[in-house]
């Protein structure tokens, strides 16, 4: 449901005299879903709609599709001609100071970055101050309703009991066969998704060795994918439940093919850890303090933990992202590494925290889910946090 009042109470809240919402042929997906277009919604032609801090909105559409915005409140202009759009686009933002839109300075953020510079440049010829709409975004794309949120905390139960699953697979296979293949246990995993009515947008990443040392890597595609007694396991599973609206759970764990775990995988296993137990002590101590905290802030403090343990050119990428109806949501992610989001970490929001020590032989990475509640308390989700390498021979 479009809130015109909490919009507005954000804008005020946030210093903007108004929000400029601008979409062409799908190119602000942001737009899209804060103005809640019609699912399907496919549209040829410019439109813009102007929310003003206090007062009534308007919009501007052309003339062959004047209906694309009649679901919301507000006054209507049309235009056909090129010069009728810029003409009515300054009437929109005439006397607006400072204006939101969906623009990053010097693209530092393009998750945020969706308008065209053009179209930035026009509204700044008018005399507007445009600057990003990166906290509103945050606040009404990736704040959690109690539906959602009891949907991610359903989807973490399934994501944690996989983890046993795929552990107790490898074992019994490496006992009766010697060996498994990494697709064997990805599709343990995607078993246990779908007779749990979960589902994924992609399958899972299991890794053995050197293939958990690629973030990215894809399950099956290394040089040597058979798991053996001896080696060691990244796996990396996301699911949400097969319901609309529903939220995923994004874990990383990391086992030992053994009754006990080498000191050289411990030793860089307790680095991660450290490092993310530091991103969720910066953010539990910002939201103690009733200070506003940013995801690039999260970022360095558990980088500076790797770094000082001399691994950091072994950590390739940010800490951590938003957590939504996508993996990847658009929300605040916790990153000043590959970008620089220096929007605040709002309550209400749930982002993933996995940094990782990535070496040549092998990789590890720890993640794990923080929901900060809407009175300010920072929840670890997805079940117990993992404290030390799985001896996965002893499950």
């Amino acid at each position: 449901m479009f809130d015109l009042v909490a919009i507005q109470a954000a804008l005020r809240e946030f210093g903007f005299d108004g929000w400029l919402l601008y979409d062409f042929r799908g190119s602000n997906i942001l737009a899209q879903r804060v103005l809640k277009m019609p699912l399907g919604f496919h549209g040829s032609r410019r439109y813009f709609y102007f929310i003003p801090a206090q007062g009534t909105p308007t919009k501007l559409v052309h003339r062959i599709e004047t209906d694309v915005l009649d679901h919301l409140p507000g006054d209507k202009a049309i235009y056909l001609r090129w010069q009728e759009l810029e003409a009515g686009v300054e009437a929109m933002v005439s006397g607006t100071k400072v204006l939101a839109m969906e623009y990053s300075p010097r693209n530092g953020n393009p998750y945020i970055s969706r308008v065209d510079a053009g179209t930035v440049e026009l509204v700044r010829s008018f005399g507007c101050d445009v600057r990003s709409s990166g906290d509103l975004i945050s606040l009404f794309e990736s704040v959690l309703s109690p539906e959602q949120l009891q949907s991610h905390l359903q989807a973490s139960e399934i994501t944690n009991a996989a983890f046993a699953r795929a552990w107790k697979f490898i074992a019994d296979r490496i006992r009766s066969a010697g060996s498994v293949q990494e697709s064997e246990v990805c599709q343990q995993i995607l078993d246990h998704f779908e007779e749990h009515h979960a589902t994924t947008y992609s399958p899972p990443i299991v890794g053995v060795n050197a293939n958990g040392g690629n973030p990215h890597y894809s399950t099956g595609t290394g040089s040597i994918t058979t798991i053996r007694e001896g080696d060691f396991v990244l796996v990396d599973l996301w699911a949400k439940l097969k319901t609309p609206g529903a939220c995923y759970s994004d874990l990383t764990r990391t086992g030992y093919v053994g009754t006990t775990v080498p000191e050289k995988y411990t030793q860089v296993f307790q680095v991660v850890a450290a490092a993310r137990d530091a991103g969720v002590e910066c953010a539990r101590a910002a939201f103690s303090a009733g200070r506003a905290v940013t995801g690039g802030e999260v970022d360095d403090a558990v980088r500076a933990v790797i770094e000082n343990a001399g691994y950091g050119q072994y950590f390739c990428h940010r800490t951590g992202h938003n957590l939504a109806q996508e993996v990847h949501g658009n929300g605040t992610h916790m990153d000043n590494l590959e970008t620089c989001d220096n929007r605040r970490i709002l309550p209400g929001t749930l982002f993933t925290i996995e940094p990782g020590i990535y070496l040549p032989e092998f990789g590890v990475r720890s993640e794990i889910n923080v929901y900060i509640g809407r009175d300010g308390s920072v929840q670890v989700t997805g079940g117990p946090v993992q404290t030390a390498v799985v001896p996965i021979l002893l499950q």
